[in-house]
């Protein structure tokens, strides 16, 4: 199979890269920085600068995940506006290319966030929930979601992945919080009830493959572990984990005077489960959060 990825040299891209390789795949990435491509993802990946590059060469699917980070930084205008353009410009050029090509991929599986649905506070949220609250990153999501469904038009079949937090040792939100908790400064963001809707990156990998193999996969599908965990007993769990203490909380009114509008992004949360994934015949290797940090403790 010949698969076509954006976001390829990313922290999901890489891992998504390896497993496709061991299966034997030809893999393509499209990136700004083409020749760093082969270096991050395998040798034998192809790394091209313009989708154009391609030429007349089939591809069976696509990959969309490009975005940059969402939490690197305070959303300032210039900011918001590199967040959009990476991911709904970026896409709306993936559509152009598509409609120009006379042979067309069944299949587009697109990047999308447990974000979509906005602070969720108390509500289950599954596949079938309505927005909450349409924040800047819900915004983001919904306009994300949109763009890339408009491939359907096109004749080709859409699938969403709404992702939770990653848990990952190479990268990731995880990464960030390790000083803080290594230095025993770790603790509950805001009052801490918020809900975290995680995942381990080796389930977030595999679900991608398995519906990459599901013919009649479509719309959009929560990628998170079936049991999201307050914030408080996130912390709770990761300072247990790194043996260290976790009782430093985050106040809230600092987070919003430090971090301005992506503030609510860290004090807000959704209680994601995976319906639809589970319906579909997924099986999660880390349900237990306390199993999911335990297996990558010792890269941590």
């Amino acid at each position: 199979m010949h698969i076509l990825l954006t976001g390829g040299t990313g922290l999901i891209g890489r891992q998504l890269c390896r497993r496709w390789l061991s299966q034997g795949h030809h893999l393509t990435v499209w990136s700004r920085k083409p020749a760093k491509v082969a270096k991050i993802c395998g040798a034998q990946v192809r790394g091209i600068a313009r989708l154009e590059d391609i030429g007349q060469e089939s591809v069976d699917a696509i990959i969309n995940l490009a975005g940059a980070p969402i939490a690197d930084r305070p959303w300032t205008h210039r900011r918001k506006a590199l967040l959009w353009s990476s991911r709904i410009t970026l896409t709306e050029t993936l559509l152009a290319w598509l409609e120009s090509r006379e042979q067309k991929p069944p299949v587009l599986i697109s990047g999308s966030a447990v974000g979509w649905y906005g602070d969720g506070g108390e509500r289950e949220l599954t596949e079938d929930s309505p927005p909450v609250n349409e924040d800047f990153a819900s915004q983001l999501c919904i306009a994300w979601e949109e763009t890339a469904q408009r491939a359907e038009a096109l004749g080709v079949r859409v699938i969403l992945i709404r992702t939770g937090l990653v848990l990952s040792a190479e990268g990731g939100f995880l990464s960030r919080l390790l000083l803080p908790f290594k230095l025993g400064l770790g603790g509950p963001i805001g009052n801490g009830r918020q809900w975290m809707p995680w995942i381990h990156i080796e389930d977030q990998i595999a679900l991608i493959d398995f519906l990459l193999h599901q013919n009649d996969a479509h719309g959009p599908y929560n990628a998170c572990a079936p049991k999201p965990v307050r914030n408080r007993t996130f912390a709770k769990t990761l300072g247990s984990v790194l043996h260290r203490p976790a009782f430093m909380p985050m106040p809230a009114f600092a987070l919003k005077v430090g971090l301005g509008e992506l503030s609510l992004l860290l004090l807000g949360g959704q209680r994601a489960t995976p319906v639809r994934l589970l319906a579909a015949g997924f099986t999660f290797q880390f349900t237990d959060l306390r199993a999911a940090l335990d297996d990558l403790s010792s890269r941590l």
